[in-house]
């Protein structure tokens, strides 16, 4: 009898600990695929994530916004004069040298506009730059080896009774799913700040076109630094990984279980947290608003 007993417990743990261990693979294997997700898709620049949505943008920006910022350098351009103007004691004393001045700023205005998408660019191209050369400082591995820890854990899922594999079934299978909609907002972390950039991108001709008055180019200047702001935001997020990777790498899977999958836990929404933190501490560094 006592045997037919120790069988089918041996058989009812046999069952939560495999359980246990699809959990633990499901949710290694979340947190390995999103990290690296982020890795690979934060250094992309806008022409290299989606060609195709690129492709649009710019041709939206080049036919609908550009005639826009023509007439806006048109305004800008009469009010410049007319301030240049009224500021010579109504052209009672006139410099001709302030009409080079104004035909330069022309100049320099429609350059502009018509580099935008350039201009723009090559924030990104600077941008993608400092972001390969922080992933190839930071190097480290930051993914978990399944395998090994599942291995690691076996000598102490077998010590353990039927109720405490049963807790800890429940704690994985909780886990498991917080790691899914982690997962899940991480994804709409990294696609927001694309969209965002390819928004920013879109309508960049118009502040372009006041950046060379003194009263309007507030407005330019700021769009600038949103756009750095932005780039840079990518150089923020790989700290963050890296962050996540030193953290993951000195977690001891094997002494204890639940400190173990909490600890886990914990790190991805720490991640989390961090990755929707870094637009707005971007921002701030580059004082865009």
């Amino acid at each position: 009898m006592q045997s037919i007993l120790d069988a089918i417990n041996e058989w009812i743990k046999g069952i939560l600990i495999g359980a246990i261990n699809g959990n633990l693979s499901t949710m290694f294997g979340d947190v390995n695929e999103k990290v690296g997700t982020i890795a690979t898709q934060v250094g992309q620049t806008p022409q290299g994530w989606n060609a195709n949505i690129f492709s649009m943008i710019q041709t939206l920006s080049e036919n609908v916004v550009v005639p826009i910022a023509g007439l806006v350098i048109t305004y800008v351009l009469c009010y410049e004069l007319i301030s240049m103007v009224v500021e010579k004691n109504n052209m009672h004393d006139v410099d001709t040298f302030m009409f080079f001045k104004w035909f330069f700023k022309a100049f320099v205005a429609v350059f502009l506009v018509t580099h935008t998408f350039d201009i723009t660019m090559a924030v990104f191209d600077v941008a993608q730059h400092v972001v390969s050369g922080a992933a190839g400082v930071i190097g480290g591995e930051t993914s978990i080896d399944a395998a090994e820890a599942l291995a690691s854990m076996q000598d102490g899922l077998e010590a353990m009774e039927i109720p405490e594999l049963l807790l800890l079934v429940m704690e994985t299978s909780l886990v498991s799913l917080c790691m899914k909609i982690m997962s899940v907002l991480i994804t709409v972390i990294l696609y927001g700040r694309m969209i965002e950039i390819y928004l920013y991108c879109s309508v960049s001709p118009i502040p372009f076109a006041t950046m060379t008055n003194r009263e309007w180019g507030q407005i330019g200047n700021n769009y600038l630094k949103g756009l750095f702001a932005l780039g840079f935001q990518g150089f923020l997020i790989m700290i963050c990984v890296g962050i996540y990777a030193v953290l993951v790498n000195e977690m001891v899977v094997a002494d204890n279980l639940h400190s173990a999958i909490f600890s886990l836990a914990a790190y991805t929404v720490i991640l989390c947290f961090s990755l929707f933190k870094s637009g707005a501490l971007a921002k701030s560094i580059f004082n865009a608003h």
